[in-house]
Parts: structure tokens; sequence; C-alpha cells
């Protein structure tokens, strides 16, 4: 990306969804609802043929720096800060308010370059206010419609030359021959045997009830108040990606918003987090489950627990505000008891006493999340599975229905991300349940596979004198 731009504006002109427009996704939550956006949220835009790095920011109100509107404002100017160039988004159809000039006032003063967006304009009796906004003295206004996505090029115009054209178009010859160079190393190692890689990016999630402390966590990660918190419950709602370097390693983070009970979720926005949170959990490799170690294991952190198993994440515990308990040695027992009664779908899995307020165990932690993601990526080779499954036949035989017994034959990994087996078997509909409870809690012990979900399924072998059966 050539360069950084933010999107600021007051609540609800429509700021998420020119960024949506930018980055040809609906990455942001959008709705009628004043204040959605709450956090700083990054793309990659594409304008025409502009291409550059767009941060969505929270709605500036005027209001006092300990309130959570205040905390929201520092997010945003941090945001104008780090950023090349502004667009300031104003609605035509509405018209100024005493807010946007006390905004227009602030970009003055810090004397970054800005391009001011009459958003709206489409609407009827808009143009009142597009010829308001030339009274803010940054300029003429560029008339748009980031619904409809009106008058993109007249934006794209006054960016370059806002910025000038020397940072809008820089030199890519490095990157072209960068590009001819990587296909053909991806190429050699294609033959190789597949090994785990521990210089690849690794996506991560952070999930769990509201208020559980996983934007805490992430800054304490970051180092730095990347991410609005505060006391109140619910204040993240967008799921936001940050990246971060851990022993060589980049690292890319999700913080989610709280995912309540099912009965709670009622309002129509909040809806629209918990879809942006599960979207979230299907993108990453590994989901870290925050408890709340004040008051774990109540029965949304089992159902969200179970939900990351389902979806065939690798999954780890993070008992979080672990400098909040009193008696730890007594705790800890008592949560390991509790993680190996309550979540018997996820046997083994890692569980890591931390606190985000004082950075307590983030180093275990990390470690543990590399260690797991080791184990969802492992692959078996056949032989060794089938010598496995003999054995295992040999010590709990499968039993016998209807008087004939079941045979179990041959065995591969069909793939892993989480791994998953293929049994050949004699009538495959009739092998029970529990047996293959045996089998994957086998896997698990035999090959060191704890805590991520095991796949293994089930197929009826063919009989060579099936066909000449139907001839007689």
């Amino acid at each position: 990306m050539s360069f950084t731009v933010a999107i600021v504006g007051r609540p609800n002109v429509g700021k998420s969804t020119l960024f949506n427009r930018l980055v040809g996704k609906k990455l942001a939550l959008v709705d009628d609802t004043p204040g959605v956006t709450r956090d700083r949220r990054p793309g990659e835009a594409k304008l025409i043929d502009l291409r550059f790095t767009i941060i969505d920011t929270a709605g500036l109100e005027e209001s006092g720096p300990e309130t959570l509107e205040g905390r929201m404002r520092a997010q945003t100017e941090a945001a104008i800060d780090d950023a090349d160039l502004t667009l300031f988004v104003v609605d035509a159809k509405m018209g100024l308010t005493p807010v946007d000039k006390t905004l227009g006032e602030m970009l003055r003063r810090r004397g970054k370059p800005v391009v001011l967006v009459a958003n709206k304009s489409e609407a009827r009796g808009s143009d009142g206010g597009f010829y308001d906004a030339f009274t803010l003295g940054l300029g003429d206004p560029v008339p748009i419609s980031a619904e409809h996505g009106q008058g993109m090029i007249d934006l794209r115009d006054a960016i370059v030359e806002v910025i000038g054209e020397e940072v809008a178009f820089p030199d890519e010859d490095d990157e072209a021959e960068t590009d001819v160079v990587l296909p053909r190393s991806e190429n050699e190692d294609e033959d190789e045997e597949p090994v785990y890689d521990e210089t690849k990016p690794l996506r991560v999630a952070i999930v769990g009830r509201p208020n559980a402390g996983k934007s805490t966590l992430i800054n304490r990660f970051l180092g730095e108040d990347r991410l609005l918190t505060g006391p109140e419950a619910g204040i993240t709602r967008d799921s936001i990606s940050v990246e971060w370097d851990w022993r060589g390693r980049t690292i890319k983070m999700f913080d989610t918003a709280g995912m309540r009970r099912k009965a709670r979720v009622i309002e129509k926005l909040e809806k629209l987090s918990v879809a942006d949170t599960l979207r979230a959990i299907r993108f990453a490799e590994t989901v870290v489950i925050v408890f709340d170690a004040t008051i774990p294991f109540e029965k949304q952190d089992i159902q969200i627990v179970d939900l990351v198993i389902r979806e065939g994440r690798a999954a780890v515990l993070a008992f979080n505000k672990w400098d909040l308990v009193e008696d730890p040695q007594a705790v800890l027992a008592d949560l390991r008891e509790k993680t190996e009664r309550l979540l018997p779908q996820a046997r083994g899995i890692r569980a890591v006493p931390i606190s985000g307020q004082t950075g307590y165990g983030l180093e275990k932690l990390m470690q543990n999340i590399i260690d797991t993601d080791k184990v969802w990526n492992k692959r078996i080779s056949t032989s060794r599975l089938n010598r496995w499954l003999e054995s295992q036949q040999v010590q709990h035989p499968p039993p016998a229905v209807s008087g004939r017994r079941l045979k179990l034959k041959y065995m591969t990994q069909v793939k892993a991300r989480p791994p998953a087996f293929m049994i050949s078997c004699t009538r495959p509909e009739a092998l029970p349940e529990s047996y293959t409870r045996y089998l994957i809690n086998g896997l698990r012990a035999d090959f060191e596979m704890p805590g991520v979900p095991i796949r293994i399924h089930y197929r009826a072998s063919a009989n060579p004198f099936e066909n000449k059966r139907k001839k007689r």
C-alpha cells in the first residue's frame, strides 16, 4: 500500500458505508443507529487505479475523556495522526451541524491533508447541505453517494490532487520483481513432504462472553491501547484484526464482539455483531476462548467452546483476570477438574491462566496457541494408522450387530486442519457411536493429539461378488 487514509466525521454520516465501498467487501457493520463503529478498522482499498490503506473510525463527538465517547474520540484522533490523508465526511442531506464545524477546526489545526466529502448527495434536497460545506474552509467538497457508488471518480481525482501523484502512484518495479520470484519458490515446495511451517502467519480469533477482557488482552499483546476498552460490557461490535510479531512469526489476531445467549440477542445490531464473530471464527485457524476466572464455566462459556469445536477450529482456553483470584492453586485445580468434566468433546484442551491487565501468562498462552496449531495441522502416515487400527481392534473388538461381527479393514488420513480420517469397514451404518468415541480417544492418546477436533468417517468396502449375485 502506498499511503494511508482515515475516514472521519460525526456519527451516522456514512463512514462505514464508504469504507465498505472502497474495500469492496462488507467488512464494517452498517446500521441506521448512530455510533455503530467504535474501534479503528483498517482495510485495503481500491479506487479506480489507486491502491491504499483505508481506516474506518468512530463518529467524533464532544465528550469527556473518561466517557466511552471520549475514549472513542481518542482512537479516532490516533487514526488521524497515523494517516497521510483524511477524508472528512459530512451529510449533504442533513446539512452542516455545530459538530461538523468543530471537527473542521480540529482538522485544520492538525495541518494534515484533508479531502472534504459530501455524502448522500443523491438525495433530494441535498444541494443546500453540499453548498454549506464550502463554509468549512477545507476546499471544494466532493459530492458522492457511498451507498450507490456515485462520485467515486471525482473522489479519486480529489485524493490524487491533494496527496500528489508521487505518493499516489509510487514506483512498483521492486514489487513486480517479487511477484515473479514468489510463485517459483512456492512451486518448488509442492513436491516436498508437508511439514509444519514455523514462519507461516497464524490467524487467531479471540472470543468469549461480553466483558471477559478480550480487547484488553490484545492491547497487552500489542503493548499499546489499539482497541477500545472500558468497564462497560459489549464495547466491541466489529471484528477488528491487528497484526504483530511473536518470536519472528506474524500473528494476525481478531478481536470479536462478546457472545451472549441466543435468547438475549434481540436487537438487529447485536445480531450483526454475533454474525461477524462467527465469520471471524470460521476464518481463523486457532481460536482462544476467554473465560472470566472469577465466574468461569457459565452455560454460555461451554456453548462457545462447543461451537468452536463443531466448526473444526483449534481451541485454547484462557482464564483471564487471574490477578483477581484470591487462592490461585485451589482455583486452578478446580478449573482443571471442570474442564475435563464439562468439555469431554475437547478432551485434553489446553487451558492457561492469564491476566490481560498485568500481562501474566501471555507468553505461555502464545506457546500453547502454537502447540495447538501444530496438532491441528498434524498428519499421520497410513502405515502407522493401520498398525494402530489393528491393535485397537485386538484390545477392544467392534461389537457384533444382529449376530454378525463388524470388521474395520483399512484406515487413512484424508485431511488435516482439523485431522480427519476415513475407515473402510463392513456395514458402517451399524457401527455404534460409542466405538467411534473409543477410536477418537485412542487417537488423542497414542498420537498426541489433545484438544483439537478429530473427524472419523466410514465407508463401506466394495463387495467383489455383488454383481455375480445379481446375475444369478
